[in-house]
This record gives structure tokens, sequence and C-alpha cells, in this order.
């Protein structure tokens, strides 16, 4: 028997059916071995030689594989393919003793043949890969372990900070108070209906200039000068210009350009994203055909293809659409300078596995998830997009008062790759040539009606999480791996909240990013986040010695941390005033925030102790239709459910109750979700009932979460 070691239980089922019964797939369940929790796990004066230990969760798993592998005729660790996943290798190969030999196998994609591939070429450790991962481990660990005690001590217990997390959540700060300092300026718009006979269909042009020079109208008596002006003169042809022009698609997705597609045009959060992609790479079950997987490896910040992955690609353009979709040359997409290239874009990984093939075989969002990954990666394989294009100058007025209006249009000429999208995503595509009237030089045309608008000039948008991620790839903070558990951290930690799609620091955001700011402005420069980065990645490539690229950091922050620890400074919170009156001394309750959340206390503490729970309503009772809230046990603070309607109705959970009662045994049931499907599950294990919720209340119940 051979053995093979992945990360994820999913993962090794998928493996399994591959390679039969000659093998045995085992999962770690990712690292085995990090730093201790207890210390900062980092020999300072020994070239920062790391301490590791056994994750204490995984003994049992180290034990368990320890006798696989004492048996198995050979073993490989087929990991990720990446920095961590390199990493994780080496922790196994240490712990369960294995020789320094041909034992590291990799792979862009969970297939066949793409496995099978990889077994007949297994190769050794790459410690530059390591050395990278443990230089990114060992940085994290001296700036977050060393900074956060003192930022909590300054501000609230429980705080963190990080090399990565710090300047992320400092790029929501700076862009609330660019808002918050945004002053708006007037102006106004002037659109003009017009026709070509009074009988035709009209169109709309739009006031662009005067005399030739771009115009801009500050207030209304501007406006009704202008609008005055223009009901007295005749609109006349001026320009008609007609032109060919081509639009290319886009290329296949990296993970950030996944995560922003996904939140612009799906909804998720950079998490959820990440969670769902994760799952097609791994593997999903279909009914009929076991585990499989969907989609190549999900991390990655390159927009490459591999060669047999695009001629398929061809092959299934031509015969699915016709040659002419097909390009003359194969699409070639160029990478950043900055990505690491390791792996390819992300791509599904059978053309002939088709989004419909699979709606009703996956759950909603891995569907559309997949959907969008697939569309994607076929229209950047196709030919371009073609237009005739119209652009209209219409003037108005005198020779030296001339106002120019300016109408554009288009219509589809040929398709190209947009032919893969559907309509409902397409409506960008609006045949807007095809409604301009036939016009030449010179010809005068009917007004119909002005119309015109004040408007004022709008700051800078909120961050969303797709216009985060590409901020901070566009910076160099983080990696593809990163990108969602950062905005995770800033989210869970209550440094910022969410407001629909928009990404807004609380106050607790705002006061630590300035204490940070104040004694640690190096941690939370872009450029010095990006240059980390960039030493990282040389690491990798076997270019720099990761002791020394600490060894020069390292001087620095401990002079940001000296001077830290000998300021006396404190920051004040400011506390939310409430109009719930305390009880036991009558002043407005304020809002504060514990451990397990945020909560009702009294201003005047320490004389007066009283606090009260804020409680969130998830559901309704099912005994009683009244709210239930979520609450906190106060002696392990670990979360239950129960009615509003107490003590009269004394419904209590430790599961999310389902709003209906058993039609069966009319006993309560649980919320459960097991592969993105949301069931309802009775409480009374003799019944077993077991209720598939329809999608539409699904996705109600998700977007609530959310």
């Amino acid at each position: 028997m051979k053995l093979v070691i992945v990360e994820s239980p999913s993962k090794a089922k998928t493996i399994q059916k591959y390679l039969g019964k000659d093998y045995k797939v085992d999962a770690s369940g990712g690292h085995v071995c990090d730093l201790p929790e207890s210390s900062i796990g980092i020999e300072i004066d020994n070239n920062f030689k790391p301490k590791y230990v056994i994750t204490p969760s995984k003994k049992d798993t180290i034990k368990r594989l320890k006798s696989e592998a004492e048996r198995a005729e050979r073993v490989y660790l087929a990991t990720d393919p990446d920095r961590e996943g390199e990493a994780i290798s080496w922790h196994l190969r240490n712990v369960l003793n294995l020789p320094d030999d041909d034992i590291r196998i990799e792979f862009n994609e969970i297939s066949s043949k793409a496995v099978n591939t990889a077994l007949k070429s297994p190769r050794k450790i790459n410690i530059d890969l390591v050395d990278a991962q443990q230089a990114r481990r060992v940085l994290d660990r001296l700036v977050g372990y060393q900074i956060s005690p003192i930022m909590s001590s300054k501000i609230k217990p429980r705080l963190s900070a990080g090399r990565v997390q710090s300047p992320a959540l400092k790029m929501i700060v700076d862009r609330e108070r660019e808002i918050k300092a945004f002053v708006p300026e007037e102006y106004w718009t002037l659109t003009a209906m017009l026709a070509k006979t009074a009988s035709s269909s009209d169109f709309k042009s739009v006031l662009n200039d005067l005399n030739g020079k771009k115009l801009k109208i500050s207030t209304g008596d501007e406006m009704k000068d202008v609008t005055d002006f223009i009901k007295a003169h005749k609109f006349i042809v001026d320009d008609v210009k007609k032109a060919i022009s081509k639009v290319n698609p886009a290329a296949p997705f990296t993970t950030s350009t996944m995560q922003q597609d996904a939140s612009s045009k799906l909804g998720l959060s950079s998490p959820q994203t990440m969670q769902i992609a994760q799952q097609l790479y791994e593997g999903l079950d279909i009914q009929g055909e076991g585990h499989v997987a969907l989609v190549t490896y999900i991390r990655t910040d390159s927009v490459r293809i591999s060669a047999d992955a695009q001629a398929a690609a061809l092959e299934f353009i031509k015969a699915k659409y016709g040659d002419e979709y097909v390009p003359p040359k194969p699409n070639v997409y160029k990478t950043k300078s900055s990505a690491q290239d390791a792996h390819e874009a992300i791509r599904p990984i059978s053309l002939e596995r088709t989004p419909e093939s699979l709606k009703d075989k996956i759950s909603r969002n891995h569907y559309r998830l997949y959907k969008l990954i697939y569309e994607r990666f076929l229209a950047s394989q196709m030919v371009y997009a073609e237009y005739d294009t119209v652009t209209l100058r219409i003037k108005n007025g005198e020779a030296n008062r001339e106002y120019g209006f300016k109408t554009v249009g288009r219509t589809v000429r040929f398709k190209g790759f947009t032919v893969v999208y559907t309509s409902a995503q397409n409506q960008d595509e609006e045949d807007t040539a095809g409604l301009l009237p036939v016009l030449e030089k010179g010809e005068e045309l009917n007004l119909l009606g002005l119309k015109d608008e004040q408007k004022f000039t709008k700051p800078p948008a909120r961050y969303t999480d797709a216009t985060l991620i590409k901020a901070m790839e566009e910076n160099g903070i983080g990696r593809p791996s990163t990108y969602a558990t950062i905005l995770s951290t800033l989210v869970n930690r209550r440094y910022v909240e969410k407001d629909g799609k928009s990404i807004i620091p609380t106050e607790l955001g705002f006061t630590l990013t300035d204490m940070m700011q104040n004694y640690f402005s190096q941690i939370t420069d872009l450029t010095f986040t990006a240059r980390m980065e960039t030493a990282l990645d040389e690491i990798e490539e076997g270019k720099r010695v990761w002791q020394k690229l600490i060894a020069d950091f390292y001087p620095a922050l401990m002079r940001m941390i000296n001077v830290a620890k000998n300021d006396g400074t404190k920051a004040q919170l400011k506390s939310e005033v409430t109009d719930v009156i305390c009880e036991k001394c009558g002043a407005h309750m304020v809002i504060k925030e514990g451990r397990y959340g945020k909560f009702l206390a009294c201003p005047n503490y320490p004389t007066c102790k009283n606090t009260l729970p804020i409680n969130e309503v998830v559901g309704t009772c099912p005994i009683c239709g009244k709210d239930i809230v979520k609450k906190h046990a106060k002696k392990d603070g670990k979360p239950f459910y129960g009615c509003t309607g107490y003590p009269v109705c004394k419904f209590i959970s430790r599961e999310l109750p389902a709003p209906v009662l058993c039609p069966k045994c009319n006993q309560p049931m649980y919320q459960r979700k097991s592969g993105g499907v949301l069931k309802y599950v009775c409480s009374d294990r003799n019944c077993g009932n077991v209720i598939i919720v329809p999608e539409a209340e699904t996705q109600n119940a998700e977007d609530k979460s959310d």
C-alpha cells in the first residue's frame, strides 16, 4: 500500500477515487506544527530560530499518520502547491520521520490525469518555499505578538495588530476620513431630447462643451442663462463619426479578480467566495459520480493557462460556436510583474462539464460561482467582440457662443466572446446605435424638450470587499491566500462594520489605526508592507536568506516597541449613549463591547455596575411566534437561542431553531446546513424527520445571515 497525505478530508476523498485500492489517501487537516501559543516561540539570539511545537489538536492525527506511514511501502506528500502547503509537507516529513527523498508531489487540479502525472515525478521538498513561509510566520509573530499587547494596554483588552492587517485597516480609515472631509461642489447637467422630424423617434444628447472647450455649469443662474440661450437657437448636426470598435475579453480569473467579481455580481463576501471556491477545488458529491473536483487551484495571482488547457478550450469553442469564434492566434494574457506566477489562472477542469449540467446537482452558490469561473475562462479564450459606433456632435448657438451636445451609440457587429454570457449579465451591450436616426452633417434637428439637473460632486466610495481586495493587490499588501482572512479578521475583531457591501471603520478601528500610526508608522506604511512581500518572494526564489531579512528589520521594530512601552499615553473610546434607562440609578445606559459582543452598561461605573444584554433577533419562535434572540451564557459565553416571550414561553435551544414545528411529531426543529443546502431537522432523534428548505427560502436565510 502507498500512502498519499493531503490537507483536507474532502480532497482526500476525491483523490482516493482516482487512485484506487493500491493507495491510501489521508488528510493532515492543515498544519500539524506551529509556533506555541503560550510564548513568542522564536530564539531571537539564535538567528531567529523558530521553536515549533505539535499543534495539540493534531496529536491523534499524527499518531494515525505515523502508523499508516510505517505500514506503507512509500509515502507521498501532496499538500497544496504553495508556500503554506510546502511548509505543511516539511513539518509532516519531520514529525513522521520520513526520509529526505523524492516524496513531494503537487498538482494544479484534482483530476485523474493530474494526480497520476504528479505521482510519476515526485521531488524533494523545496526548502526555499519553506523558508519563505517561515520568514512570513516569524515576521508576523514578532510583529503581532509584541505589538498587540501594547495596543491592548493603551486602548482596550484583547486587541490585535498585524503586519498586513494594520495597513489594510489604515486604508479603510483613511478612505473614511477622506469621505468625512469631503466638501461637495455644485454642478449642473443639461440633456436635450431631439428628433430628426417631429414624428420620428427621439434620442438624448448631453451638453458637453462651449466653443470646443469642456463646459462646467456651477449654479442655477448659470443654467438658466444657458437654457434660455439654447431655446432661442437651432440644433444642427455638426459632426458624425462612424467607426468599428473592438473589445477584447478579460483574462481568466486570479484569486483577486474572482473575489472582486463574486462580490459585485453575486453579492458574496470574500470569505464566502473562498470557502465555496475551496470546495469546488477539493470536490463535491455529485449524484451518480461521487466526489468530483470542478476547478483548478484557487490561490493564484497568474493569468497564465497551460498549453493543454488552451488547446482543449479552442477545440471546444470551435465545436460549440464555430470557427469564427476562435482567435487567429491563441489569446495570451500578461501576468503582473509583482505576481509569483506559480500556478495557472483559475479555470474549470473540464469545459465539457457545463454549469447547466450541474445546476440541479450542486448548491445554488456552488453553481453560481462555478458558472462565473467557467464563463470567464471560456470567454477569455475567444475572439474579440466588434461594434459599429456612432458619435454625434450637435451644435447650438452662434459663432462666438457655440454649445456642443454629444451623443454616443453602438451596435453589435459581431458578438465574439460576449456570446458566452447571458443577456442578464450583458445589459451593457444595449443596441444604442441602432436607435439613432441616420443623420448627415448640417441637418437641423427638432427640440422636443430640455432637462436640467442640479448635482453635487461625490466623495470617493467606501471600500467594498471587491474594491478593497483590488486596492490591496495594487499596493502589494498580502497575497491571494490572505485577502479573505484579512477581511474576516477586521470584521470579527470589530475594527470595521458592514453596511450592505460597504466597509465602514468603527470607532475602535479609528482609534487603533491612530495609535498604530503614532508608534508603528513603519508597520502601517503601505510601501513597507509591499517591500516585505517582495522580499518574501525573493526568499522563495532563493535570492535572499530569510534570517537576514528578519535581522535587518528587528532592530527598528524594537526601537518602536520601546518608545511605545515607555509612553504612558492611553486612548479613551467614546461610548454610544442609548435611550435605555438604568433601573438602578436612572442614567442613560451606554453600549459597551465585551468578550462576547456588545452589551448595555451604566455610565456611572464603578459606582453603579448595572449591565443588560443586547439581544440579536435571529428568527421566529416555533412555539408562540414571537422573536427568537441570540444570547450568550454568563458562565462560558457560549451562544444559545431563547424566546422573547419568556417566562410565558420557555422555549430555549443551543441550536438555531427552525420557524416551524415538526409536522410528524410536533416537536421543535433545528436549522442545519450541509453542502450549501438548508435543512430543518427534528429535535426528536426518534422521529428523525428532515425537511429540505426550498432554494428561495435558503437564499433569504443567507441574505439575513450576511
